[in-house]
Protein backbone atom coordinates (compact mmCIF):
# COMPACT_ATOMS: atom_id res chain seq x y z
CA UNK A 1 0.00 0.00 0.00
CA UNK A 2 1.61 3.51 -1.27
CA UNK A 3 1.20 6.30 0.35
CA UNK A 4 0.75 8.39 -2.13
CA UNK A 5 1.01 7.51 -5.91
CA UNK A 6 1.60 11.23 -7.78
CA UNK A 7 0.37 10.58 -11.45
CA UNK A 8 2.85 12.80 -14.10
CA UNK A 9 6.64 12.80 -13.79
CA UNK A 10 6.86 16.96 -15.13
CA UNK A 11 8.19 19.42 -12.73
CA UNK A 12 5.51 19.72 -10.73
CA UNK A 13 5.16 15.76 -9.93
CA UNK A 14 8.72 15.80 -9.51
CA UNK A 15 8.46 18.61 -6.91
CA UNK A 16 5.33 16.43 -5.12
CA UNK A 17 8.10 13.67 -5.04
CA UNK A 18 10.40 15.74 -3.46
CA UNK A 19 8.36 16.49 -0.66
CA UNK A 20 6.93 13.03 0.00
CA UNK A 21 10.56 11.63 0.04
CA UNK A 22 11.25 14.62 2.75
CA UNK A 23 8.78 13.18 4.84
CA UNK A 24 9.14 9.70 4.42
CA UNK A 25 6.48 8.70 2.89
CA UNK A 26 6.39 5.72 0.45
CA UNK A 27 5.53 7.20 -2.86
CA UNK A 28 5.60 6.26 -6.61
CA UNK A 29 5.78 8.66 -9.30
CA UNK A 30 3.78 7.20 -12.88
CA UNK A 31 4.37 8.90 -16.36
CA UNK A 32 2.96 7.63 -19.56
CA UNK A 33 6.20 8.60 -21.48
CA UNK A 34 9.54 10.14 -21.09
CA UNK A 35 11.06 12.26 -17.70
CA UNK A 36 9.19 15.58 -18.26
CA UNK A 37 7.42 14.49 -20.78
CA UNK A 38 6.05 17.82 -21.86
CA UNK A 39 9.17 19.56 -21.77
CA UNK A 40 10.82 16.57 -24.07
CA UNK A 41 8.18 17.48 -26.60
CA UNK A 42 8.61 20.98 -26.68
CA UNK A 43 10.68 22.42 -29.83
CA UNK A 44 14.25 22.00 -29.99
CA UNK A 45 15.61 25.76 -30.25
CA UNK A 46 12.26 26.96 -27.53
CA UNK A 47 13.12 29.57 -24.82
CA UNK A 48 11.10 30.00 -21.54
CA UNK A 49 9.72 33.13 -21.04
CA UNK A 50 11.25 32.96 -17.38
CA UNK A 51 14.51 32.99 -15.74
CA UNK A 52 16.11 29.68 -14.54
CA UNK A 53 15.65 30.63 -10.89
CA UNK A 54 11.64 30.72 -11.37
CA UNK A 55 11.85 27.61 -12.67
CA UNK A 56 13.59 25.99 -9.43
CA UNK A 57 12.48 23.06 -7.11
CA UNK A 58 12.87 23.33 -3.67
CA UNK A 59 15.54 25.85 -3.83
CA UNK A 60 17.75 23.36 -6.22
CA UNK A 61 20.00 25.70 -8.23
CA UNK A 62 19.17 26.44 -11.80
CA UNK A 63 22.67 26.85 -13.51
CA UNK A 64 21.86 28.75 -17.09
CA UNK A 65 24.62 30.19 -19.42
CA UNK A 66 21.66 32.46 -21.06
CA UNK A 67 19.28 34.80 -19.32
CA UNK A 68 16.26 32.70 -20.14
CA UNK A 69 17.28 28.83 -20.27
CA UNK A 70 16.21 26.76 -23.23
CA UNK A 71 14.23 23.38 -23.52
CA UNK A 72 18.05 21.17 -23.32
CA UNK A 73 19.22 22.99 -20.14
CA UNK A 74 15.30 22.41 -18.55
CA UNK A 75 15.60 18.23 -19.44
CA UNK A 76 19.04 18.50 -17.81
CA UNK A 77 18.14 20.34 -14.71
CA UNK A 78 14.65 18.50 -13.94
CA UNK A 79 16.82 14.93 -14.95
CA UNK A 80 19.62 16.39 -12.17
CA UNK A 81 16.92 16.71 -9.70
CA UNK A 82 15.29 13.39 -9.73
CA UNK A 83 18.81 11.04 -10.26
CA UNK A 84 20.90 13.33 -7.38
CA UNK A 85 17.40 13.06 -4.96
CA UNK A 86 16.80 9.20 -6.17
CA UNK A 87 13.16 9.92 -6.63
CA UNK A 88 10.77 6.76 -7.35
CA UNK A 89 9.81 7.64 -10.86
CA UNK A 90 8.25 4.31 -13.35
CA UNK A 91 8.19 5.82 -16.88
CA UNK A 92 6.32 4.52 -19.74
CA UNK A 93 4.04 3.32 -17.63
CA UNK A 94 0.17 4.61 -18.47
CA UNK A 95 -2.18 4.82 -15.92
CA UNK A 96 -5.53 3.08 -17.60
CA UNK A 97 -8.42 3.96 -14.31
CA UNK A 98 -8.20 4.74 -10.67
CA UNK A 99 -11.06 3.62 -8.75
CA UNK A 100 -11.89 4.50 -4.75
CA UNK A 101 -11.82 1.12 -3.12
CA UNK A 102 -13.49 2.10 0.56
CA UNK A 103 -10.33 4.63 2.21
CA UNK A 104 -8.00 3.87 -0.41
CA UNK A 105 -7.84 3.84 -3.80
CA UNK A 106 -6.92 0.81 -6.30
CA UNK A 107 -4.87 2.48 -9.21
CA UNK A 108 -4.45 0.27 -12.55
CA UNK A 109 -1.64 0.65 -15.09
CA UNK A 110 0.25 -0.92 -18.42
CA UNK A 111 2.02 -3.30 -15.75
CA UNK A 112 0.70 -3.70 -12.49
CA UNK A 113 -1.91 -3.17 -9.81
CA UNK A 114 -1.21 -0.42 -7.61
CA UNK A 115 -2.87 0.43 -4.11
CA UNK A 116 -3.17 3.86 -2.64
CA UNK A 117 -4.41 6.30 0.17
CA UNK A 118 -3.63 9.08 -2.06
CA UNK A 119 -3.45 10.18 -5.16
CA UNK A 120 -2.03 13.37 -6.62
CA UNK A 121 -2.46 14.21 -11.02
CA UNK A 122 0.14 16.59 -12.05
CA UNK A 123 -0.77 15.21 -15.75
CA UNK A 124 -0.26 18.86 -16.99
CA UNK A 125 -2.21 19.94 -20.47
CA UNK A 126 0.01 19.24 -23.25
CA UNK A 127 -1.00 15.81 -24.36
CA UNK A 128 -4.53 16.71 -26.18
CA UNK A 129 -4.51 19.14 -29.43
CA UNK A 130 -7.46 21.35 -29.70
CA UNK A 131 -8.41 20.30 -33.35
CA UNK A 132 -9.82 22.91 -35.68
CA UNK A 133 -12.54 20.31 -36.57
CA UNK A 134 -12.83 20.90 -39.96
CA UNK A 135 -12.18 18.32 -43.44
CA UNK A 136 -8.29 17.42 -43.64
CA UNK A 137 -7.10 17.82 -40.35
CA UNK A 138 -6.52 14.43 -41.03
CA UNK A 139 -4.31 14.09 -43.45
CA UNK A 140 -0.71 13.60 -43.11
CA UNK A 141 0.34 17.42 -43.85
CA UNK A 142 -1.16 18.49 -41.01
CA UNK A 143 0.62 18.55 -37.56
CA UNK A 144 -0.48 19.93 -34.36
CA UNK A 145 3.21 19.85 -32.64
CA UNK A 146 5.84 21.75 -33.69
CA UNK A 147 9.68 20.27 -33.33
CA UNK A 148 11.99 21.93 -35.81
CA UNK A 149 12.37 23.94 -39.11
CA UNK A 150 14.63 21.96 -41.06
CA UNK A 151 11.96 20.18 -42.79
CA UNK A 152 9.31 23.08 -43.95
CA UNK A 153 12.73 24.22 -46.21
CA UNK A 154 11.68 25.31 -49.22
CA UNK A 155 7.91 24.48 -48.15
CA UNK A 156 4.44 26.46 -48.46
CA UNK A 157 3.65 26.40 -44.64
CA UNK A 158 0.22 27.30 -43.11
CA UNK A 159 0.84 28.11 -39.38
CA UNK A 160 -2.29 28.58 -37.40
CA UNK A 161 -2.57 30.67 -34.51
CA UNK A 162 -0.94 33.42 -33.16
CA UNK A 163 0.38 32.28 -29.47
CA UNK A 164 4.13 31.69 -28.41
CA UNK A 165 4.60 28.25 -30.38
CA UNK A 166 2.91 29.86 -33.38
CA UNK A 167 4.73 32.76 -33.76
CA UNK A 168 8.23 31.04 -32.74
CA UNK A 169 7.51 28.63 -35.97
CA UNK A 170 6.67 31.09 -37.87
CA UNK A 171 10.03 33.04 -37.69
CA UNK A 172 12.29 29.78 -37.65
CA UNK A 173 10.75 28.18 -40.26
CA UNK A 174 11.27 31.59 -42.56
CA UNK A 175 14.28 31.95 -41.22
CA UNK A 176 15.39 28.34 -42.85
CA UNK A 177 13.71 28.98 -46.15
CA UNK A 178 9.93 28.23 -45.85
CA UNK A 179 7.42 30.38 -47.35
CA UNK A 180 5.35 31.02 -44.32
CA UNK A 181 1.24 32.15 -43.57
CA UNK A 182 0.09 32.71 -40.58
CA UNK A 183 -4.01 32.35 -40.16
CA UNK A 184 -4.92 34.20 -36.97
CA UNK A 185 -8.08 34.52 -35.77
CA UNK A 186 -8.16 37.54 -33.80
CA UNK A 187 -6.90 40.66 -35.34
CA UNK A 188 -3.27 40.67 -33.79
CA UNK A 189 -0.55 38.87 -32.61
CA UNK A 190 -1.30 37.35 -29.08
CA UNK A 191 -0.29 40.12 -26.09
CA UNK A 192 1.32 36.80 -24.16
CA UNK A 193 3.89 36.33 -27.00
CA UNK A 194 7.55 37.14 -25.40
CA UNK A 195 8.43 40.47 -25.32
CA UNK A 196 11.73 40.04 -27.21
CA UNK A 197 9.90 38.20 -29.85
CA UNK A 198 6.55 39.99 -30.52
CA UNK A 199 8.46 42.34 -32.69
CA UNK A 200 10.28 40.21 -34.45
CA UNK A 201 7.50 38.81 -35.82
CA UNK A 202 5.57 42.11 -36.02
CA UNK A 203 8.08 43.74 -38.21
CA UNK A 204 8.49 40.52 -40.51
CA UNK A 205 4.68 40.43 -40.98
CA UNK A 206 5.31 44.39 -41.76
CA UNK A 207 7.85 43.93 -44.26
CA UNK A 208 5.99 41.18 -45.97
CA UNK A 209 8.43 37.74 -44.89
CA UNK A 210 5.39 36.70 -43.75
CA UNK A 211 2.41 36.49 -44.83
CA UNK A 212 -0.58 37.43 -42.31
CA UNK A 213 -4.15 36.84 -42.28
CA UNK A 214 -5.83 38.25 -39.31
CA UNK A 215 -9.64 37.85 -38.45
CA UNK A 216 -9.85 34.28 -40.39
CA UNK A 217 -9.87 30.85 -40.14
CA UNK A 218 -9.10 28.07 -42.06
CA UNK A 219 -12.59 26.07 -43.52
CA UNK A 220 -11.12 23.04 -45.59
CA UNK A 221 -7.39 21.59 -45.83
CA UNK A 222 -6.58 19.48 -49.31
CA UNK A 223 -3.73 18.15 -50.60
CA UNK A 224 -1.83 20.77 -52.29
CA UNK A 225 -3.99 23.57 -51.16
CA UNK A 226 -5.88 25.49 -48.20
CA UNK A 227 -9.19 27.07 -47.44
CA UNK A 228 -9.50 30.31 -45.60
CA UNK A 229 -12.42 32.41 -44.75
CA UNK A 230 -11.41 35.84 -44.22
CA UNK A 231 -13.20 38.90 -43.31
CA UNK A 232 -13.39 39.91 -47.76
CA UNK A 233 -15.06 35.91 -48.16
CA UNK A 234 -12.99 32.55 -49.14
CA UNK A 235 -9.32 32.06 -49.76
CA UNK A 236 -8.07 29.38 -51.36
CA UNK A 237 -4.20 29.30 -51.48
CA UNK A 238 -1.17 26.67 -52.50
CA UNK A 239 0.13 24.83 -49.06
CA UNK A 240 2.42 21.85 -48.89
CA UNK A 241 2.04 21.66 -44.57
CA UNK A 242 -0.40 22.71 -42.00
CA UNK A 243 0.97 23.72 -38.41
CA UNK A 244 -2.35 24.23 -36.34
CA UNK A 245 -0.86 25.25 -33.06
CA UNK A 246 -4.18 26.45 -31.57
CA UNK A 247 -3.36 25.30 -28.10
CA UNK A 248 -3.89 21.93 -25.58
CA UNK A 249 -6.08 20.87 -23.02
CA UNK A 250 -5.84 18.82 -20.27
CA UNK A 251 -7.32 15.23 -20.27
CA UNK A 252 -11.10 16.52 -18.79
CA UNK A 253 -12.40 12.39 -19.33
CA UNK A 254 -9.83 11.17 -17.14
CA UNK A 255 -10.52 13.79 -14.64
CA UNK A 256 -13.78 12.97 -14.85
CA UNK A 257 -13.37 9.01 -14.66
CA UNK A 258 -11.81 10.20 -11.79
CA UNK A 259 -15.43 11.49 -10.06
CA UNK A 260 -13.58 15.11 -10.14
CA UNK A 261 -16.22 17.88 -11.05
CA UNK A 262 -15.61 20.23 -13.52
CA UNK A 263 -16.98 24.18 -13.13
CA UNK A 264 -18.26 23.92 -16.75
CA UNK A 265 -19.20 27.69 -16.02
CA UNK A 266 -15.74 28.96 -15.47
CA UNK A 267 -13.61 27.18 -18.22
CA UNK A 268 -14.08 23.39 -17.19
CA UNK A 269 -11.92 24.03 -14.26
CA UNK A 270 -11.63 21.00 -12.13
CA UNK A 271 -13.21 21.60 -8.32
CA UNK A 272 -10.30 22.03 -5.74
CA UNK A 273 -9.61 23.69 -2.59
CA UNK A 274 -7.06 26.28 -3.25
CA UNK A 275 -5.85 25.99 0.36
CA UNK A 276 -4.76 21.99 0.08
CA UNK A 277 -5.47 21.34 -3.73
CA UNK A 278 -7.65 18.66 -2.71
CA UNK A 279 -10.34 17.92 -5.22
CA UNK A 280 -13.89 17.27 -4.64
CA UNK A 281 -12.83 13.54 -4.36
CA UNK A 282 -11.17 13.11 -0.54
CA UNK A 283 -7.90 12.14 -1.22
CA UNK A 284 -7.31 13.14 -4.99
CA UNK A 285 -5.06 16.25 -5.10
CA UNK A 286 -4.51 18.46 -7.94
CA UNK A 287 -1.11 20.12 -8.99
CA UNK A 288 0.44 22.07 -11.14
CA UNK A 289 -1.33 23.89 -15.10
CA UNK A 290 -4.05 20.73 -14.86
CA UNK A 291 -5.67 22.92 -11.88
CA UNK A 292 -6.83 25.65 -14.61
CA UNK A 293 -8.78 23.70 -17.16
CA UNK A 294 -8.93 25.44 -20.34
CA UNK A 295 -7.26 28.40 -18.83
CA UNK A 296 -4.25 27.05 -19.30
CA UNK A 297 -2.17 30.23 -19.65
CA UNK A 298 -3.30 30.42 -15.57
CA UNK A 299 -1.18 28.16 -14.28
CA UNK A 300 2.79 27.92 -15.07
CA UNK A 301 5.85 26.07 -13.51
CA UNK A 302 6.62 29.38 -11.55
CA UNK A 303 3.55 29.58 -10.02
CA UNK A 304 2.41 26.24 -9.33
CA UNK A 305 5.07 24.33 -7.93
CA UNK A 306 4.26 26.08 -4.41
CA UNK A 307 1.12 23.13 -4.69
CA UNK A 308 3.79 20.24 -3.82
CA UNK A 309 3.66 22.06 -0.23
CA UNK A 310 0.32 23.08 0.02
CA UNK A 311 -0.11 19.44 -0.69
CA UNK A 312 2.17 17.59 1.36
CA UNK A 313 0.93 20.08 4.21
CA UNK A 314 -2.10 18.74 4.79
CA UNK A 315 -1.17 15.29 4.01
CA UNK A 316 0.82 15.34 7.40
CA UNK A 317 -2.47 15.61 9.01
CA UNK A 318 -3.00 11.86 8.08
CA UNK A 319 0.09 10.62 7.11
CA UNK A 320 2.71 9.78 9.57
CA UNK A 321 6.38 11.25 8.87
CA UNK A 322 9.39 8.76 9.11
Amino acid sequence: MKDVVIIGAGPIGIACALECKKKGWDYLVLDKGALTNSLFNYPLKMTFFSTSERLEIDNIPFMSTNPKPNRDEALEYYRRVVSNNDLTINLYEEVVYVKKQGLHFLIKTTKQDIQAKNVIVATGFYDIPKLLNVPGENLDKVAHYYKEAHPYSMQKVAVIGASNSSVDAALEIWRKGGDVTMIIRKNQIGERVKYWVRPDILNRIEEGSIKVFYNSEVTEIKEKEIIIKTPTGLKSINNDYVLALTGYQPNFEFLKNLGIQLQKDHHDIPVYNSETMESNVKGIYLAGVICGGKETHKWFIENSIIHAKLIANNLSKTLKEV
